[in-house]
Order: structure tokens, then C-alpha cells, then sequence
């Protein structure tokens, strides 16, 4: 049930949406070189090194293109959802791994609607269409943590540690994968965690369970030959640029504009945990209450003390919390069990989001369909009123039917959501891909081998969709593209229109302008227009 729920949840444009600018972009572009190249230790976009993460989502999504082009699969190298596969398995894998962890908590029934909750988060969702780190590192920290609370939890339970392997070895494995993936950010949660719990219970006779020895031998076994491989290849610039300038950067300031003061995570929380985040309120009172119980205290460390280190980091991103989610949702279910959510009235009312919500979101979704590209996306109406409807019934039965049968709904109201939003409206907003458009244009064209030079637009998406057909120039390099010879296309920004004009006048450049490209630049939210020249020679 839980497989089939994810898919329902996840699928809806996973296959249709176009690259996503900047960062889907940017790993699908150095995956795809990586490829191209046969080299699959040096992580590389166009000419320059790209040493912000390590190695391993590169290695998941090479393998899913190649595994894709072996089969037959037509043009696999530029089909962005291919990239995207890695992401897919972890979202829906994080999903059952939360079902395992939360099993040491709660019965299975609790484990499933903690579950739910996971498949039903918009962030998650977001994260399984997106060819980056996120989900997969989610996978790897569930699993991790699964582990370790079963560590945690055995000496209370059966009398002594257990002694067997098995934990252990997914443990470290996870931890391994997880390094591999996203480099330190496990071992912060997972470590703040693990030293949170030593500090409270005063003994670290539980980690013995572990292994730790023969773990961390593990541990390196799997690490380490990349590390030294790129250490060989470029040196010290891999740590240089990934923790000197990309992870402390973002605790230092607001890298690329993402600076925002503490409490932001807990306002985004409500609508990126929907529908779960409506009980978290219900839950919080029981949480408290059992703040001393050794299950409830291992959650909480899994949850409050990276919680607090994410509010203070300088750069903020909605997906960097989403690994403490499963603890929320585990808590959740933990008081869903026990009868011990609050019926405290000024909290019950809260209930009315599951109503409020799908009712903005449509209204948003719409707003900014037409503001685009003038379109009242009147085919996902009948969705989002569907998700309205669910809303409402999920509102209305809450006191009478639950807070199971709630998520249940609740979960409907998202899956509705997901393909109206996800399904039709996203890729239908050509707008909002200006790299499809240009990329459209050269392919459209006489030329066996077009070229383009774009001013003022130089986003990711564009690299991978066209390869070394993409340049990137100011005005007066874009009129010296074209005046190199024949199936050359630029693309101008109007802004610097008159600069190019001047400039091809000038060099007395004979060239045919052909329409214009309007469109939204997601990686900067700028609004743009291009004018499209080419120096195409017909006989």
C-alpha cells in the first residue's frame, strides 16, 4: 500500500517537467559530461570543476542513464527524467524505511501512518521530481537512524544489547552511503543525535551494539577510495571548494540569496509537512508529557538539537530539514497511538487548514498560470476541486472519524494536488522554461549542427539540453558568434538588444531576426525577453 501510495503521490510530472534550474540542472549537466567523458571520478560542468558535493548521486544517476541507453532508450542522455530516477527510489525508499524505523517505536499500524505522512509531504514530493541529493540522502538518514534506535532501544527491551550484526552493518552502510551522497550532513544528525543521548542518559554502553570499531573500518572501506582518487586528480581543491567554500559558506551568509533569520523551518513546516503538520500541534502536548521516555527521547534527538543548528545556519533552504521529518512523523504516531492527541479546542480548531490549504494552493496555482502564459489551467480544476472537496471532509469528520481516517483523506487532498499542479499545470507553463524554447529553435532548424550563443542567460538547463551547442556571451561577443559563420543562433535580452545591433552594424554583420522567446528565468525569478537572431545561409 505504501509503494503504490508513493507512486500516486510522486509520479504526476515526473516524466513531462523539464530541467529545473539551477541545481537539477547543474548535477544532471555534470552526470551526463560524466558520460560523455568516461571519467567518473572528476565531477565537472562545462570546463570548470563542480566540487560542492561528493560523488555519489553522480555515480546513481550515471548508472540509471546508462542502465536506459543499454536498453535502448532513445536519446537517454538528454531525458531528464532518467536523472531523475536516483531521486524517485530514494523518495519512495525513504518512505518504507521510515515504516521499518518507525517499527521499533510504534505497532504496525502507527509505523504506517507515519509513513503516510512521509509519502504525503509536499517537500518530499518535490524531492522525488528532482535530480539532486535530497531524497537519497533522506533514504540513507531514515535508515541510519532506523538502525541506531534499534541499538538504542534493545538494552531497554530485552535486558543487554543485542549482539548480532546486522544492525550494525546497516548502520554504517547507510552512513557510508549517506557521506557519499551529501558528504557531513548525516553524520551532523546522526552525531548530534548519538551525543544528545550520551549527554541525557550519561552512558555510552548502548553504541557497543554497533560495533564501532569494525564499523568505522566499514565506514572508510567505502569512503575513502573516492576521496583519495579526486585527491589524486585535483589535489586539496575538493575540500577546498566543498567544505571550505559551499558548507561553511552556507553557515557564514546566505549563499546565492537564501539568507533568512531563525524560525523560518517552523513557519515553512505547516505547509511542507501537510497534511502530517496539522497534528503536530495535537501531538506536541503528549510529546512533552513523555519527553522522559527512552523512545520519545531518542526522537527528540534525532529532531531538536539539527533542528536548532539548521534555524541558525545563515543560508536556508525549505529540503534542508527534511531528514528530521521522520521523526515528526514517528512522534505523531507515537501520540495517534496512545489516544494522546489533544482535544484542546483553540488546537482542534486548527483542523480547518486541511481546508484552507488546497483551497490557496489552487487559487495560487491558477494566478500564476495565467500571469505566465495567460492560461486558466482549466484542465486541473476538476483536481483541485476534488482536493477542496477532500479538504472539507477531512475538516469536517476530523472529531468524528479520527486522526487515522484524517490522514487518509488528507492524503487524497495531496495526491489531487500533485496532478493538477504537477501533472498539467507545471508543464504546460512553457514560459517558465526558456531552455526549452531555445533548444526547440535549434532543433527546428536546416542545421545538422546548430550552435547558439545566448546574452544575458546562461542557466543549466540550457548546457544540458543543447551540450556544447550553448555559448554564453555579452552583446558584442553574441554579434562576433555570428559572424563566424552559418547555423548560428543568438539570443539576445532586450535589455542589450541595441548593444548587439550596434556591434553587428558595426562589423557589418548581415543577419535575420527571427521572433522573440518571453519567458520566466526560474533560477534568478527574472522576467525576460529575447530577441532571436541567426546567420543561417540559405543556397
Amino acid at each position: 500500500m505504501l509503494l503504490l501510495a508513493s507512486l500516486i503521490l510522486f509520479l504526476p510530472g515526473f516524466f513531462q517537467i523539464p530541467p529545473i534550474d539551477r541545481d537539477e540542472a547543474y548535477f544532471a549537466q555534470a552526470s551526463k559530461q560524466m558520460i560523455e567523458t568516461g571519467d567518473y571520478i572528476d565531477i565537472r560542468y562545462q570546463n570548470h570543476v563542480r566540487y560542492r558535493k561528493p560523488i555519489g548521486i553522480y555515480w546513481l544517476q550515471t548508472a540509471a542513464v546508462k542502465t536506459a541507453s543499454a536498453l535502448g532508450f532513445p536519446n537517454a542522455l538528454t531525458t531528464i527524467w532518467l536523472y531523475r530516477v536516483p531521486s524517485l527510489i530514494g523518495a519512495v525508499g525513504a518512505v518504507l524505511a521510515t515504516y521499518w524505523c518507525a517499527l521499533a517505536f510504534v505497532s504496525r499500524r502507527g509505523a504506517t501512518l507515519a509513513a503516510l505522512m512521509m509519502a504525503a509531504s509536499p517537500l518530499l514530493g518535490v524531492e522525488a521530481r528532482l535530480a539532486k541529493t535530497d531524497a537519497v540522502l533522506l533514504l540513507t538518514v531514515v535508515i541510519a537512524m532506523g538502525a541506531l534506535a534499534r541499538a538504542y532501544l534493545a538494552p531497554s527491551r530485552s535486558g543487554a544489547a543485542r549482539s548480532g550484526w546486522t544492525v550494525p552493518a546497516i548502520f554504517w552502510s547507510a552512513l557510508a552511503a549517506g557521506f557519499l551522497v551529501k558528504g557531513p550532513v548525516i553524520l551532523m544528525v546522526v552525531g548530534l543525535a548519538v551525543v544528545t543521548l550520551l549527554v541525557i542518559d550519561r552512558s555510552a554502553r548502548w553504541l557497543l551494539a554497533l560495533r564501532p570499531v569494525a564499523g568505522i573500518g566499514w565506514l572508510g572501506l567505502i569512503v575513502v577510495p573516492w576521496f583519495i582518487a579526486i585527491y589524486m586528480r585535483a589535489g586539496n581543491q575538493f575540500f577546498v571548494d566543498s567544505v571550505g567554500h559551499d558548507m561553511l559558506g552556507k553557515i557564514a551568509y546566505g549563499q546565492d540569496r537564501h539568507g533568512a533569520p531563525p524560525g523560518l523551518y517552523l513557519i515553512l513546516f505547516f505547509l511542507t509537512f501537510f497534511p502530517g503538520s496539522m497534528l503536530a500541534p495535537l501531538a506536541t502536548p503528549a510529546v512533552w508529557a513523555g519527553r522522559r521516555e527512552r523512545p520519545t527521547r531518542f526522537l527528540l534527538a534525532w529532531l531538536v538539537p539539527s533542528w536548532i543548528v539548521f534555524e541558525l545556519v545563515a543560508t536556508k533552504l525549505p529540503h534542508y530539514v527534511l531528514p528530521l521529518y521522520p521523526a515528526i512523523a514517528i512522534l505523531i504516531a507515537i501520540a495517534v497511538e496512545s489516544k494522546a492527541l489533544s482535544h484542546r479546542r483553540w488546537l482542534v480548531r486548527g483542523a480547518i487548514w486541511w481546508f484552507i490549504i488546497p483551497i490557496l494552493l489552487s487559487i495560487a496555482t491558477v494566478t500564476i498560470a495565467f500571469i505566465l502564459d495567460h492560461d486558466l489551467a482549466l484542465l486541473a480544476w476538476p483536481f483541485f476541486a476534488g482536493a477542496i472537496v477532500c479538504g472539507l471532509f477531512t475538516w469536517q469528520l476530523y472529531e468524528d472519524g479520527g486522526a487515522e481516517r484524517a490522514i487518509l483523506r488528507a492524503t487524497a487532498i495531496v495526491a489531487l494536488m500533485a496532478a493538477g499542479l504537477y501533472g498539467i499545470v507545471v508543464p504546460s507553463l512553457a514560459p517558465a522554461f526558456a531552455s526549452v524554447a531555445i533548444a526547440r529553435v535549434l532543433h527546428r532548424s536546416a542545421c545538422a549542427h546548430p550552435a547558439a550563443a545566448t546574452v544575458g542567460y546562461s542557466e543549466p538547463s540550457l548546457v544540458f539540453l543543447t551540450g556544447n551547442a550553448a555559448h554564453f556571451a555579452d552583446a558584442a561577443g553574441a554579434a562576433d558568434f555570428l559572424q563566424q559563420g552559418s547555423c548560428r543562433f543568438a539570443f539576445v535580452d532586450r535589455d542589450q538588444e541595441r548593444a548587439f545591433t550596434l556591434r553587428a552594424d558595426a562589423a557589418g554583420l548581415r543577419y535575420n531576426q527571427e521572433g522573440s522567446i518571453e519567458g520566466l528565468n526560474i533560477g534568478s525569478g527574472r522576467l525576460m525577453s529575447f530577441a532571436v537572431f541567426n546567420s543561417v545561409v540559405t543556397p
